[in-house]
């Protein structure tokens, strides 16, 4: 039996029952999720082991026991769940006047006018329609955080389509598009100002470019089979062959976009947790993703919303859809969210937000005012539609 810490307001017990059936049933090793309502916390729940692996003891119990219990201030690795934390940098500048979405990147970064990139627009970036998910020289692990190669790599790299005419995932090179173009307009770095402007601010436990007395927090990754027979009622996925088969090329462009940092990076190495790798090295606690993801949309604790209403209307209004050319499938974007999908489940047809492959999920619905945060350290296969997240989704009320 789990022992599943934590609150839950009345209405809200379904997410508890589910919460507790992913470890039962669905091959959860450990961790959280976290809801909102009209700015105040409604769900907060943590469950197993603070490390996913089970494997060796790396130290003390309380610094990398695999059978360390989570704790309420565990965080973790988020993967591409920190897309969505990091596409509010630019919305904001822009809100602040200083930042034209309908401006070429070049304007702000005249070498990325380089191979045909002129016309790339801001909103291309935050879209996936700039035509860049992949490198023709993918970029090691020490350079991948070196804060520079990446940049100069994509200013010198073509496009793999002519920008604005079609959409892609940018599953890497999200980090150094977006990461370079924030320091070009503002004069730093973008977890600096995520720090300063949102993190802060809002008290959360929230971090791209995690600091080295907040490491011993975080608990590790691993990769981990979902159970070959879900319970009854349990949610399962079936890629179709051609996702499948997609992966499986190490040629197609969703094999490169995926590799453009080759060999994949130690995800729970301190160097990568440091890093400032918007597209996917953010480090978090649920109740914090949630705490986020509610003050886009209305005031949290006194604190003023983040987002105007026009620029909640950006953030949610579609900018790409239909067959996506890195993920295979038809997937939505607004200006750096995922929006509500069959690929891309969140809550209703207004909710937007971002996934983490294998896992992590975050999302806001201003129609019911709620706002979700699901982190785990189990990552299960999958890019966008994750069982256990889903299952907790499913557990929502929608009125």
């Amino acid at each position: 039996m789990v022992d599943v810490q934590g609150t839950v307001e009345d209405g809200f017990e379904p997410v508890r029952d589910a919460f507790t059936a992913n470890f039962t049933h669905r091959g959860e090793r450990g961790a959280a999720v976290a809801v909102y309502r009209h700015g105040r916390k409604v769900v907060d729940l943590w469950a197993g082991t603070k490390h996913g692996d089970g494997g060796d003891d790396l130290g003390p119990r309380d610094a990398g026991h695999p059978d360390t219990p989570w704790q309420a201030d565990t965080t973790q690795v988020i993967r591409s769940a920190t897309k969505g934390i990091a596409a509010i940098v630019p919305l904001l500048l822009h809100q602040r006047g200083l930042l034209d979405l309908d401006a070429p990147v070049g304007t702000y970064w005249p070498e990325f006018k380089a191979a045909g990139k002129d016309r790339v627009l801001v909103r291309h970036l935050l879209s996936h329609r700039a035509g860049l998910p992949v490198l023709d020289t993918p970029l090691t692990p020490a350079q991948a955080i070196d804060g520079t190669s990446g940049p100069a790599a994509l200013a010198a790299q073509a496009p793999a389509w002519t920008p604005g005419t079609d959409h892609g995932y940018h599953a890497q090179t999200y980090s150094w598009l977006l990461a370079e173009l924030v320091v070009r307009v503002t004069g730093r770095t973008i977890g600096d100002w995520i720090a300063e402007e949102i993190a802060t601010p809002l008290d959360l436990d929230l971090w791209l470019g995690l600091p080295q007395a907040q490491q011993s927090g975080v608990g590790r990754l691993t990769a981990v089979e979902p159970p070959t027979q879900p319970a009854s009622g349990g949610l399962r996925v079936r890629p179709k062959r051609s996702v499948a088969d997609a992966y499986g090329d190490p040629d197609s462009l969703t094999s490169r976009a995926f590799g453009a940092i080759t060999p994949s990076p130690d995800e729970n190495a301190p160097a990568y947790r440091a890093a400032q790798l918007p597209a996917s090295a953010g480090i978090a606690t649920a109740r914090s993703l949630a705490r986020c993801y509610a003050a886009l949309t209305g005031p949290v604790d006194g604190h003023p919303r983040l987002f105007a209403p026009a620029t909640l209307t950006l953030a949610r209004t579609e900018e790409s859809a239909g067959p996506d050319r890195t993920l295979v499938v038809n997937t939505r974007f607004g200006l750096g969210f995922m929006l509500h999908s069959p690929a891309s489940p969140l809550l209703a047809p207004g909710s937007f937000g971002h996934p983490g492959r294998g896992g992590a999920l975050a999302f806001a619905d201003p129609e019911s005012g709620l706002a979700f945060g699901y982190i785990t350290n189990g990552m299960q296969r999958g890019v966008t539609a994750d069982p256990r997240a889903q299952s907790l989704v499913k557990a929502l009320p929608t009125t």
